[in-house]
């Protein structure tokens, strides 16, 4: 009995202190796309972090959620095809901002001109981002901001044969930074978004895509008849 006992304390005692090192994986991949910068000027203080969510990422994200809440695979791909909707992921490259302030108040309005992420060497503004984004900031605030995916006049896939991803935001929405700006480059040579799009949610997202698309093809072909 006294056997079975000690067993089953060093048992215990394995898995507690093996549970650090089970995440350890899913950390790195956080440390890997989530990068932060602190700037400090007299008084004033800003630290700003931004995540790009690559497909590593994404995938890290749901099998951690799937992993603390005992998720079946139904369940993990419900998760997905959710998170994949919410982050627009088939037309934009979303990327979370997080902006802690002390000191003077942070102002960042109209924010689609105070940020930009730069793709095969040209500059791209956001298509879409969190509209408290344009309101004064004096403590924290976090917000997802969505660039285009393609481009808008060819159509090509901003993403395809590029190796980084640079996000820089203007100097002027902060004193601290006023004469630097502040940039986040990301290496994305072995990111495949295109991997997320498999399995059951893939498929899900794909029907989406078509009810879309059949939606702006009527709506076309309606607009067409009535300037005829």
């Amino acid at each position: 009995m006294r056997r079975l006992s000690f067993l089953g304390l060093v048992a215990l005692i394995l898995i507690v202190f093996s549970a650090p090192a089970l995440s350890a994986p899913f950390d790195e991949v956080i440390q890997r796309w989530t990068k932060t910068k602190e700037f400090q000027d007299g008084g004033d203080y800003l630290k700003v972090t931004a995540t790009y969510y690559s497909t590593e990422y994404i995938e890290a994200l749901v099998q951690s959620e799937a992993d603390k809440n005992l998720w079946t695979a139904d369940e993990l791909e419900l998760h997905k095809y959710q998170l994949l909707k919410t982050l627009n992921l088939d037309e934009t490259i979303p990327v979370k901002f997080e902006f802690e302030v002390k000191g003077a108040s942070m102002h960042m309005a109209p924010f689609g001109d105070q940020v930009w992420i730069w793709l095969g060497g040209k500059r791209y503004k956001p298509a879409d981002y969190d509209p408290r984004f344009n309101f004064k900031v004096s403590d924290r605030i976090e917000g997802m901001v969505h660039f285009p995916r393609f481009d808008e006049k060819t159509g090509r896939d901003l993403l395809e044969a590029t190796k980084s991803v640079k996000v820089e935001l203007s100097g002027g929405i902060y004193p601290a930074i006023r004469s630097i700006g502040v940039d986040f480059i990301w290496d994305v040579a072995k990111d495949d978004p295109e991997r997320l799009f498999a399995g059951q949610s893939g498929a899900r997202l794909e029907m989406d895509r078509l009810i879309k698309r059949l939606a702006r093809l009527n709506r076309e072909k309606d607009e067409l008849w009535s300037a005829s």
